[in-house]
């Protein structure tokens, strides 16, 4: 729907969709001939007021619940439940009000037919402008929801899936076309200096069990290792949160599983679906073998993600929800995205 395709009397913004467009749905007169007013419904959002300088920002609508279709980078187009954001700023300080009606119809027509991708969101904002195309020069979108990802275990044959919150950002400011796509990655991360403490105390009980000057034989070193005293004291390992925007570079395809994968495997140990022993043995190896300060976390992931020429842009925040302590750690790291101020990624509006 188009600003022509709009009512020729703008729709009122707290109206309910029937009061605004039933009658486009019945090709009935609205209101009704027979009913008492035989005259168009007011519209006091178009009422102009006595303001000098009152512009709006952002205006629109929040967490407007439907269905969307998203290939993440497989070829598998998947149906999933979104909650979208729709915005356009209010450029003329004269007028009351957007036309809230149009933002919505438009987003339920594009988001139910079309694949979320650069070219339906740029089209989608445009379209916003043109139904508002004397009101705004600016349109933003936000798409919430949660993709499912097959993956596979460390060492089995078998497979799980894994829901991934993604949050797909564009917004059109004046020529300017910006796509962000965030999504977040889980792992596990062994805290180097627990490890470093644990490996004295197991040293400091092999000086205990086994007596200076006598070399222990290979038979009982290998029973050693295998009992209790062998492991005298385990590092702390902690669930760990990686919070991860991207902005794309023009054209570059917006492939979620390339980006998952490149993240999870500068990490190396991203949490499991499908576990038997095997892979939980791998898991616990590649957790020895990848001791990590949230300081640590965070550099790989940003070399992992300066290194893919796709991405013109990122911020990322890990946190590591530290089983030691009541509090957690933090660190963030970022190329052309602001990575200043309160620890979190949401950035607000373009």
């Amino acid at each position: 729907m188009t600003s022509a395709d709009a009512p020729s009397t703008p729709a009122h913004p707290g109206s309910s969709l029937r009061e605004m467009d039933g009658h486009q749905a019945t090709n009935a007169p609205w209101p009704p001939r027979n009913h008492a007013s035989s005259f168009a419904a007011p519209d006091v959002a178009a009422e102009t007021v006595p303001h000098g300088d009152d512009a709006i920002d952002w205006v629109g609508m929040q967490g407007i619940e439907m269905p969307i279709l998203f290939d993440a980078g497989d070829g598998d187009l998947q149906r999933c439940h979104a909650r979208v954001d729709v915005f356009v700023n209010l450029m003329r300080p004269d007028r009351r009000g957007i036309h809230m009606s149009r933002l919505y119809l438009l987003a339920n027509q594009h988001l139910g037919t079309e694949p979320v991708d650069a070219g339906t969101l740029g089209s989608l904002l445009r379209a916003f402008l043109r139904s508002h195309h004397d009101l705004a020069d600016r349109a933003r979108i936000r798409i919430h929801f949660e993709q499912l990802v097959r993956r596979k275990a460390l060492r089995s044959d078998h497979h799980g899936w894994r829901a991934y919150p993604v949050s797909v950002e564009a917004a059109l400011i004046g020529d300017v076309f910006h796509l962000d796509l965030d999504t977040q990655v889980v792992y596990s991360s062994t805290c180097p200096a627990s490890l470093a403490l644990s490996r004295q105390v197991v040293q400091q009980q092999f000086a205990a069990d086994f007596r200076t000057g006598e070399p222990p034989s290979h038979a009982a070193v290998f029973e050693w290792l295998g009992s209790a005293r062998g492991m005298a004291a385990t590092p702390h390992a902690q669930r760990s949160v990686a919070q991860v925007r991207v902005r794309f570079a023009p054209r570059a395809p917006m492939n979620l599983i390339a980006l998952i994968d490149r993240i999870e495997r500068s990490l190396r140990t991203a949490v499991q679906t499908a576990v038997k022993r095997e892979d939980e043995q791998a898991f616990a190896q590649a957790n020895a073998e990848n001791p990590m300060f949230c300081e640590d976390a965070a550099r790989r992931i940003r070399r992992a993600l300066d290194a893919d020429d796709g991405i013109e842009a990122f911020h990322v925040r890990v946190e590591h929800q530290e089983s030691l302590h009541a509090h957690d750690a933090v660190a963030q790291v970022g190329r052309n995205l602001p990575v200043s101020g309160p620890a979190d990624i949401d950035h607000g509006f373009f």
